[in-house]
């Protein structure tokens, strides 16, 4: 089955769907101490192709997922963000929700990348998919991801405890 995905682009980035070559610098992405420091606990190269697959698949199964992202007429990796579908051990409010996600290289923080880039997301999203109820979970000390989260439309839902025992807060966007 062929899967169309689309590849969305802005005034400073290109977005397209991730392939099996981005797994290595995603994982660089994702392990860097700095970066790495939100993400939880996974720390294995198991754990991170688990989770490179879990956002790639979800094009498959749902028609929506993560954005490879790379800076305009370059070509190395500076990021993902997207939405896509997944269950989390969370509660019914959140599991089984499409979720949206955004995560950038550490050299590419406080540039207003991840706001550009997740507008496009969401834009596009609501016209392939329609406007939807999209949720979103961040640790609690990423006040950066707070604020960005808010600019986005999503408000607090309520704390929470990943099963592996990581404390996050959940967020909401509303289909209005």
């Amino acid at each position: 089955m062929a899967v169309t995905t689309p590849v969305l682009q802005t005034e400073r980035l290109e977005l397209r769907a991730p392939v099996a070559s981005d797994f290595k610098a995603n994982m660089a992405i994702v392990s860097h101490e700095i970066t790495g420091r939100y993400l939880g606990s996974q720390s294995s190269p198991a754990d991170h192709f688990a989770r490179f697959c879990r956002n790639a698949g979800s094009w498959l199964l749902y028609g929506y997922g993560f954005f490879a992202l790379r800076l305009r007429g370059e070509e190395g990796l500076i990021g993902t963000c997207g939405v896509f579908h997944s269950f989390r051990g969370l509660g019914p409010d959140f599991d089984d929700q499409p979720e949206a996600g955004w995560i950038l290289r550490h050299d590419q923080v406080g540039r207003g990348l991840a706001l550009e880039a997740m507008s496009a997301v969401l834009d596009w999203f609501a016209s392939e998919h329609g406007r939807q109820r999209i949720v979103c979970m961040i640790e609690p000390p990423n006040e950066p991801s707070i604020k960005l989260a808010g600019k986005l439309g999503f408000t607090p839902m309520r704390e929470a405890q990943m099963p592996n025992g990581d404390h996050v807060r959940l967020f909401e966007r509303l289909s209005g």
